[in-house]
């Protein structure tokens, strides 16, 4: 398959645009906050480290490797975040959803829900692929939580598989969704975002 191409992902809550260096001051606003990176491999809590955090996501879309978005809360048009495609292998149909984070008061909200709603059916319904990946710090119990929620299936551990940016070896956990699971994986998820509306309605 040819190289997947910058798209907008829109639905009722949330808007995914490709990223770009003109997201840098509103992605800034919401995002220089050590407490948003403690699971991650990066610590942006300036703005030249959040330049250098969106220039490599660009440069690894020019490679073919990643397609990185900004996330837009739709009702107030605020930029809340980012996530992206990664790891991308169109020969073996397979991509990770990754590298996300999301503003503090839009955490726990419909945001991220249907934000990996939209990446997973752009993924197997488009893209046509076969597997997608998540992973996470095995210390993020959170996070753990979280993807086996939405129907991730755990694989396995890899030890001391990265180091952090304060020094930490860290453990990364594994999960998959398969093509064959799409179906049932969106179903909750769509169930979760229609609970949410009720409760918020």
């Amino acid at each position: 398959m040819d190289a997947i191409a910058p798209i907008v992902l829109e639905g009722r809550a949330v808007r995914l645009e490709p990223l770009s260096l003109d997201h840098v001051d509103a992605l800034c606003r919401v995002g220089l906050d050590a407490g948003l990176w403690q699971w991650t491999l990066d610590t942006i809590v300036t703005r030249e480290q959040m330049h250098a955090y969106v220039a490599e996501a660009l440069e690894a879309r020019r490679a073919g490797t990643a397609l990185p978005f900004v996330t837009i809360e739709r009702g107030s048009a605020e930029v809340v975040g980012s996530t992206r495609f990664g790891n991308i292998e169109p020969a073996h149909r397979r991509l990770e959803i990754g590298w996300t984070w999301i503003g503090r008061p839009w955490q726990r909200t419909a945001v991220n829900t249907e934000a990996k709603l939209l990446m997973l059916r752009h993924a197997f319904e488009d893209l046509a692929m076969l597997r997608v990946e998540l992973t996470t710090d095995a210390l993020n119990a959170r996070s753990r939580a979280a993807i086996s929620r939405i129907g991730g299936r755990e694989e396995g551990v890899l030890r001391r598989h990265m180091i952090t940016a304060s020094g930490r070896s860290r453990d990364t956990v594994y999960y998959s969704i398969l093509a064959e699971e799409w179906p049932d994986v969106r179903t909750r998820l769509e169930s979760r975002l229609h609970s949410r509306r009720d409760v918020a309605g």
